[in-house]
């Protein structure tokens, strides 16, 4: 998911242009002007204990949000959350930190196609770093990381590409289910950088659920969180290192960008229209859009690995449902998507007349989704296509208390508005730049460097990933861990014990009860080479398009 003030910040430093296909209008104001749809669709969800205090996890559906990509300046999440340190009293000044990420396209995405991709999006205090994933972060330049060491790849079985994981091409509706829940694989620490102050042992670890690949993945390192306080002690002990997570999130869709036009006809009506923007439809015309929220105690896995490691019986990772809870859908939900040029101030934007199309439902109570006006929404693709789309055309009535867009058959706007000969088609660009980590054969990624490679992944986006084998505690994000080298070694000893004993094939998260799971792009699950099944990672080192 993408949170307001993340998105702000790569506003800030990332300019594009998003070229549309314009007729000019005629008569009105004699032109059409380039705008944009933004806002949040809301999903409340019930409350649950303080005491699931150790991770979440859902299923959210995946799908083409818009017909054609329409270049860097798209940017929104499918429906995510975003997760807090849970703190007894409020912690003292702004000290924004979490993990959001999800499913969707952001303006620094370099290869997007229109099925979306999927980050971490750790946010290290007030955004001073971010972390994406293995090997990314906040830019790309590696002399100031800035989060992107925050990742430790964990699974052998998925690759990673820093551009984002990969879902498969085509993607129309599936669930893919994921969550973050701590798990024991470091210990905590009494100083920091050489600093005295703590680091937690809150390894959270990204758990999918998914048709081709079940299980851990990556984990933040707990120093990513605790890295902050090293300059400001005061600090310590109020990140998700140490801190248990907060259990009640919030759950929404953030758009920040789609394209639309507006133009006034000769009677001084405004009209608007938006890129064709859809959701996925199920058998009875609705869309299921979240399902199975889920808070974990950790009893539902931190205490079985606990005992594990100390040298208990293995745990078999799958999640007890004795410490978990499924929050419930009340069926309510809001929507704040506005559309707007850019000159209009915030405050004079105006809202959709969302409700008057879409209607929230919790068809059984843990699971949400919208039911849609058949006379206003289009079935693409037929009767039984696999999407429905939203109304493309709006006119904005003054007629009310307060003024909004309402929705509008395309054969009620003005032919002289030119709205209609509009095309929001994928903008030609330059071929984007690779990702290419550092080369210095006294790197980190040198030294003591990989143990098999190079091999090359070609995943749908049209790029090739190429990676190479490293042992699991020599890996770049692990040696800019604050670890000593018998810290990493345990590390090691423990992973080798989850490869051995936690495969891709078999439930840790509880499945969905209903519908289909998405996929992973098939290029990204790997198989490790004879010889390296346990205790080694396959790490991206370049993503670039194909040739």
């Amino acid at each position: 998911m993408l949170k307001r003030s993340f998105l702000v910040l790569l506003n800030c430093c990332l300019t594009f242009v998003f070229v549309l296909s314009l007729t000019p209008a005629i008569g009105g104001s004699g032109q059409i002007e380039q705008g944009e749809m933004a806002g949040y669709l809301l999903v409340p969800n019930e409350r649950v204990e303080e005491m699931y205090d150790a991770g979440f996890s859902m299923y959210v559906a995946a799908w083409p949000l818009l017909e054609t990509y329409p270049g860097n300046r798209f940017q929104t999440g499918l429906f995510g959350t975003w997760m807090f340190a849970q703190h007894q009293s409020p912690p003292p000044g702004k000290l924004y930190s979490d993990i959001e990420g999800g499913l969707g396209w952001w303006r620094d995405t370099r290869f997007a196609t229109e099925t979306p991709k999927f980050i971490m999006g750790g946010v290290a205090l007030n955004f001073i770093e971010w972390a994406n994933g293995p090997g990314a972060g906040k830019g790309r330049d590696w002399d100031n990381p800035r989060g992107k060491y925050g990742v430790a790849q964990l699974s052998p079985w998925v690759l990673w590409p820093p551009d984002g994981l990969n879902l498969k091409q085509g993607t129309c509706g599936e669930l893919f289910g994921y969550g973050y829940l701590p798990l024991p694989l470091t210990e905590a620490k009494s100083t920091t950088a050489g600093k005295n102050v703590p680091t937690g042992n809150n390894c959270w670890t990204l758990f999918l659920n998914t048709g081709n690949f079940k299980g851990p993945v990556a984990f933040f390192t707990p120093y990513f969180w605790s890295r902050a306080t090293v300059d400001d002690p005061d600090l310590a002990g109020l990140f998700l290192d140490a801190r248990p997570s907060q259990p009640n999130r919030a759950l929404q869709m953030e758009t920040q960008y789609v394209p639309s036009v507006q133009a006034v006809d000769t009677k001084g009506d405004t009209y608007a229209r938006v890129a064709p923007t859809s959701f996925p439809r199920g058998p009875q015309g609705d869309s299921v859009v979240v399902h199975r929220v889920t808070s974990y105690d950790k009893k539902a896995l931190w205490d079985a690995v606990k005992a594990w490691f100390e040298g208990g019986p293995p745990a078999n990772g799958a999640v007890d449902a004795q410490g978990a809870v499924v929050h419930n859908f009340p069926g309510r939900g809001g929507a704040t998507w506005r559309i707007y040029t850019p000159a209009v101030p915030r405050e004079e934007r105006v809202p959709l007349a969302w409700s008057s199309f879409a209607t929230p439902m919790a068809p059984d109570p843990s699971t949400f989704g919208y039911r849609w006006d058949d006379q206003l929404v289009r079935k693409k693709d037929g009767p039984d296509g696999p999407l429905v789309t939203l109304p493309e055309y709006y006119r904005l009535d003054t007629s009310g208390k307060k003024p909004q867009w309402v929705a509008v058959s395309p054969d009620d706007v003005p032919a002289e508005t030119g709205l209609a000969d509009v095309g929001f088609t994928r903008p030609r660009r330059s071929p984007s730049e690779p990702y290419i980590t550092p080369d210095d054969p006294e790197s980190c990624w040198k030294t003591p460097g990989p143990v098999a490679g190079p091999f090359q992944a070609h995943p749908g986006d049209g790029t090739v990933v190429t990676y190479y084998w490293y042992r699991f505690a020599d890996q770049p994000a692990l040696l800019n861990a604050d670890l000593t080298d018998e810290e990493r070694e345990k590390l090691q000893a423990r992973v080798e014990k989850l490869h051995r004993n936690w495969k891709k094939d078999r439930d840790y998260l509880a499945p969905p009860a209903i519908g289909e799971l998405a996929d992973i792009d098939p290029a990204l699950i790997v198989e490790p080479p004879q010889g390296l099944e346990a205790g080694y990672v396959p790490i991206a080192t370049r993503q670039a398009a194909e040739e």
